[in-house]
């Protein structure tokens, strides 16, 4: 199997999550405590992998300047591109609704495009770093482990924000099988047009992709982890972080 493919694959299983994610809120009606408990244990998996993998990786591969460059940029794209998005509607778009709503369709005219469109935001970073860590038909796992697990709890908020703002399941489904395939392709295309970069370019991409999920991190996954935060949520968030850990020791 081609890198390109098998990175696609990887890709599409990392958003898979999401799709999983949502079809749980569909079945069962899952109050914000759990939501909560959840997105901050993939919050602390993100911020593992992050520091862990990503930045340590960029730093051995390609220096301290190209790392933090790429990272700073990364953060800076990243947080303007989600401030004109939240303008038009996709400012909760990880929320469960049960502590802030998402809005609806007829209160804000198009706003589920801007969700969408926010999700994707999201999605695309994760994809790039997928793509990149393909090489010869290797992969880091434990990369893929912990996008995987963080996506899950992404795909239970959001879905059940929309459900509660009156967007139906074909849509939701819709919007997270979309945005799952969309995640194969950009780790495939990912891999074809960077995989072969130089050690300084890759240092760039990896760290500008790091900076983009913090960001994302920040401002979508733990305000909804922290909203209304019950107690402990700080451990849960830590057990997230030290799962991932554990998975960057024992995947390759």
């Amino acid at each position: 199997m081609s890198s390109w493919v098998f990175a696609g694959l990887l890709g599409l299983l990392a958003g898979g999550a999401l799709v999983l994610g949502a079809v749980v809120t569909l079945l069962v009606e899952l109050p914000h405590r759990v939501i909560a408990a959840v997105m901050a244990f993939g919050s602390g998996v993100l911020v593992s992998v992050l520091g862990t993998e990503l930045m340590e990786e960029s730093v051995k591969i390609g220096g301290l300047g190209p790392t933090l460059s790429g990272f700073a940029a990364g953060a800076a794209i990243f947080s303007g591109a989600n401030w004109l998005l939240s303008k038009r509607g996709a400012e909760h778009r990880n929320r469960c609704g049960d502590c802030v709503e998402q809005p609806k369709e007829s209160a804000v005219p198009g706003s589920g495009l801007a969700i969408a469109l926010g999700a994707l935001l999201d999605g695309i970073p994760e994809s790039l770093i997928v793509g990149l860590g393909v090489d010869d038909g290797k992969a880091k796992f434990a990369v893929i482990a912990g996008f995987f697990i963080a996506n899950l709890p992404q795909g239970l908020s959001s879905a059940s924000g929309m459900k509660q703002a009156g967007r139906g399941a074909v849509y939701i489904l819709s919007i997270w099988a979309g945005i799952a395939l969309i995640s194969g392709l950009a780790a495939g295309i990912g891999n074809i047009t960077l995989g072969g970069a130089p050690p300084e370019v890759a240092a760039i991409i990896k760290a500008f992709a790091a900076g983009a999920v913090l960001a994302m991190l920040a401002e979508t996954m733990i305000p909804e982890a922290f909203e209304k935060a019950q107690s402990f949520i700080g451990a849960i968030t830590g057990a997230g972080f030290f799962t991932a850990f554990l998975l960057s020791k024992a995947l390759p």
